[in-house]
């Protein structure tokens, strides 16, 4: 969907008729204008991107909650940190890196590369850099953003609790700039997953899998925390200091979703695109109470008694499970994939353990996982999608993820080190790598 944006013809949006009125009445025969149409598309794209950006918030209370109190404020500081690099590096590289065919261009150092650059602040200039009859330069580049720093802020909560701050804020800087908008670009830039009939009207794959997968190869290469398995190798629980955090994170994020997934229609200038939104909104809302409520049963199944983090991360894989497609689902089947999701997450977060590959808050079960069955199970509702277009793409774009990933990776270790040393894990990241604590007048138990 998100290729439409680009290569829309104007004129061809303008001259639709508002679907769905009534024949006869004041309202028979009228067409949205071209500043109507350029309006609400624009207003889309910006309240849409700042409910995104209402989920950095998100995932900065969830983590902040399930991490130990003597790593809150690293936590909360690689929050900041990494979506103010997204921000300044996506404009820089990234964003003319994604749409390598597009006529819109920011100023960013590849702009003359791939397109008009233009000279301002966002270049917002109606006759060079704006689609007129479609939406702002400004509004496209502001959405697009916030889905480039949702892909960092995944892999923040993974590597939580023993990795160093300036090694993590370079890998973030690579994967904003490069990692992302790379892959997103055989998308959503027109690219040869395009050209196949690849389908993600959101990004279960695009956004949340890589961030899984950069998650998934940063966890393995830096190893569990100290503690996690006993000689054993069994599993030992290590509670979060704040479950009040993450559930307000997880409510955080279930708002933002609505602008993840109902921002990404990309339209918002007929009848029928406002009715296309509201489907998105209901569909979303219903995966993630579908997540939700599987998770409790199925906690409550294996464990004895329902696990509110196991909920949390239900409701959270409920909405990956269907931001590949969020439109064409009914309510039921809707819920259905979320559940599916939430399932799924209870089942993959012990898995985890087993294969003594710690994350912390859950991130790669939610996101990568469910990320991958959300593709597949476009399949399910949507008649143009097929399966085995859908699996090439997880496939490739996991092993491009991983590759790349892996090398930053390697490089970081081995060239500045990425994991803090023993005794700072024990006392705790706040106090070694920043001098200060989230909660100075308690100590960590």
């Amino acid at each position: 969907m998100k290729t439409l944006m680009k290569f829309a013809l104007p004129a061809a949006l303008v001259a639709l008729p508002v679907a769905g009125l009534a024949e006869e009445g004041p309202v028979a025969g009228v067409n949205a204008s071209t500043d109507t149409v350029f309006i609400l598309n624009s207003l889309l794209f910006l309240v849409g991107g700042f409910l995104v950006f209402w989920m950095a918030a998100g995932f900065a209370m969830l983590e902040a909650g399930l991490v130990r109190s003597k790593n809150v404020t690293m936590q909360l500081m690689k929050n900041v940190a990494l979506f103010s690099l997204a921000a300044i590096f996506y404009y820089l590289i990234g964003y003319n890196l994604m749409y390598p065919l597009g006529t819109w261009s920011v100023d960013g150092i590849l702009s003359g590369v791939w397109g008009p650059g233009v000279l301002e602040a966002v270049g917002v200039t109606a006759d060079a850099a704006d689609d007129y009859g479609y939406a702002s330069t400004g509004s496209d580049f502001f959405f697009q953003l916030m889905f480039c720093a949702t892909t960092a802020s995944i892999v923040s909560g993974t590597l939580a609790e023993r990795i160093k701050l300036w090694p993590f804020l370079i890998f973030t800087i690579i994967l904003t700039a490069i990692i992302y908008p790379l892959q997103a670009s055989w998308k959503w830039g027109g690219g040869f997953l395009d050209a196949m009939g690849f389908l993600d009207f959101a990004g279960s794959t695009v956004v949340h899998s890589v961030g899984g997968w950069a998650a998934l190869t940063g966890a393995i290469i830096l190893g569990p925390r100290l503690g996690k398995y006993n000689k054993e190798g069994k599993t030992v629980p290590i509670p979060g200091s704040n479950l009040t955090l993450a559930t307000l994170g997880t409510f955080i994020l279930w708002l933002g979703w609505f602008g993840f997934n109902g921002g990404s229609q990309l339209a918002m200038g007929t009848v029928s695109d406002v009715a296309d939104v509201s489907r998105i909104f209901a569909n979303t809302n219903t995966a993630a109470a579908g997540g939700a409520i599987a998770a409790m049963i199925v906690s409550q199944l294996m464990f004895k008694k329902p696990d509110l983090t196991m909920v949390l991360n239900g409701a959270l894989a409920g909405l990956v499970s269907i931001t590949a497609e969020p439109l064409t689902p009914s309510l039921g089947a809707a819920t259905l994939i979320g559940a599916v999701g939430g399932v799924i997450v209870v089942f993959a977060i012990p898995f985890m353990d087993k294969l003594k590959i710690d994350d912390v808050v859950g991130a790669i079960p939610v996101h990568l996982i469910c990320g991958i069955w959300g593709t597949i199970a476009v399949v399910f509702t949507n008649a143009d999608a097929s399966l085995m277009t859908q699996l090439y793409a997880i496939v490739v774009v996991g092993i491009f993820t991983v590759v790349t990933s892996g090398v930053v990776w390697f490089i970081l270790k081995a060239t500045m080190g990425i994991r803090v040393d023993e005794e700072t894990e024990i006392n705790g990241l706040d106090m070694a790598e920043l001098g200060m604590e989230a909660y100075p007048e308690f100590t960590n138990g």
